[in-house]
């Protein structure tokens, strides 16, 4: 199981720095990245370790990020590793301020579904601040399990 938690911190690294070099001047990565693994057992002793991993990558000029996950399966039996598959791609995601400034961005996923059941696969928050003015806007985007997700975005007060 540790080969596979490196395996797919590696790709993760691989998707994120591939990104991040198209456009270094105006992208940043959030600093709360995330992997969760599970593992299987299929018929004929043959057992399944999927691990994913997500990370945003966040324009500090325009708001505007993007939602990229990478995800990794092996099969094995007792003996050797049958099948190794892996995938990978970022989502674009619509701006959080229209305007454009310097911005600074964080992102956290919700837990999986064994203990977010209500809401499916569940969903992530987003967190957006102005570096030019006291300005944070804090959003919850959730998957509501009827082909769209719906979000929330709400600006916060200061008292």
């Amino acid at each position: 199981m540790n080969q596979v938690v490196k395996i797919c911190l590696g790709a993760a690294l691989s998707l994120v720095t591939l990104v991040s070099v198209a456009h270094a001047d105006d992208f940043k990565l959030s600093n709360n990245q995330r992997i969760a693994c599970s593992r299987g057992l299929a018929p004929g002793k043959l057992s399944t370790a999927t691990c994913k991993s997500y990370a945003y990558i966040f324009n500090v000029k325009t708001s505007e990020y993007f939602r990229c996950q990478v995800s990794l399966a092996l099969t094995r039996d007792n003996k050797e590793v049958i099948n190794v598959q892996s995938d990978g791609s970022c989502a674009r995601k619509p701006r959080i301020f229209d305007t454009d400034s310097s911005y600074s961005f964080d992102a956290t996923e919700t837990e999986g579904p064994n203990t977010n059941s209500f809401f499916g696969p569940g969903g992530y928050a987003v967190w957006a601040s102005d570096n030019t003015a006291q300005k944070v806007r804090g959003c919850i985007i959730i998957t509501s399990g009827l082909g769209s997700d719906i979000s929330k975005c709400l600006d916060m007060k200061f008292e």
